[in-house]
C-alpha cells in the first residue's frame, strides 16, 4: 500500500506561517500568551512557530517552554515497559496567562486531556488554546478539538501520521504510513 506524503518542503512552511498568522490575529503582540510545546514531539511545532513569530514580531517577547506529560497520561501504569519522562522547562509564570498547547498530532484526545492537567501544576492560566500541525478529526476518545490547525486527515485506526522535523528527522514532511500493526 501508498504512504502518501501529506505535505513537505515550502508547503510544510507556507502551514506553519499561516498558523503564526492566525495566531497574532488572535493573541497580537504575545504580551499575555505564551506557547507551550507538549513532549515529546509538540515541542518541536512550538519552537518553529516561536521562532517563526519572532521573526514577524521583531523585537517582541515570545515566551515558549516545553511540558512533560508522562506520569499525567490515564495509561502510564499500564505500560509493560518501564516509562522514561521527558523534560518540562517552563521558565515563566503561566498564572492568567493565555496559553496555546501544541503537539505535532491530535489523534484520540488522550494526550490533551493530560496537558491540561500537567499544567495546572504551574497555575491557572486565563485561557488555554490548542494548536495542532495534524488533527486526525475521527478518532477521538475525548471530546477535544483544536483552536488552530495546519492539516486535517481523515485516517482509520490501522494507519499512523508522521510528522518529520528538519532539526531530527533532516527534512520537514508528514506522511500517512498504512497497514501499521
Amino acid at each position: 500500500m501508498q504512504n502518501p506524503t501529506l505535505l513537505d518542503g515550502q508547503k510544510f512552511q507556507i502551514t506553519l506561517q499561516r498558523l503564526c498568522r492566525q495566531l497574532i490575529e488572535n493573541h497580537n503582540d504575545f504580551s499575555e500568551s505564551v506557547l507551550i510545546g507538549i513532549q515529546p514531539r509538540g515541542i518541536y511545532l512550538a519552537k518553529r512557530i516561536a521562532e517563526e513569530l519572532r521573526k514577524i514580531l521583531p523585537g517582541k517577547t515570545i515566551l515558549q517552554g516545553d511540558l512533560d506529560i508522562t506520569f499525567y497520561r490515564d495509561d502510564f501504569r499500564r505500560r509493560e515497559s518501564q516509562l522514561v519522562p521527558n523534560q518540562t522547562k517552563i521558565d515563566f509564570i503561566i498564572e492568567g496567562k493565555k496559553v496555546v498547547m501544541m503537539d505535532d498530532v491530535l489523534w484520540t484526545g488522550r494526550t490533551i486531556r493530560a496537558a491540561m492537567d500537567a499544567l495546572q501544576a504551574f497555575g491557572r492560566p486565563e485561557k488555554i488554546e490548542l494548536l495542532t500541525l495534524v488533527d486526525r478529526r475521527y478518532s477521538r476518545h475525548i471530546p477535544v478539538s483544536a483552536d488552530y490547525v495546519g492539516i486535517e486527515v481523515d485516517s482509520i485506526a490501522s494507519q499512523k501520521v508522521v510528522v518529520s522535523w528538519k532539526e531530527t528527522d533532516g527534512e520537514d514532511k508528514i506522511v500517512l504510513l498504512s497497514d501499521v500493526k
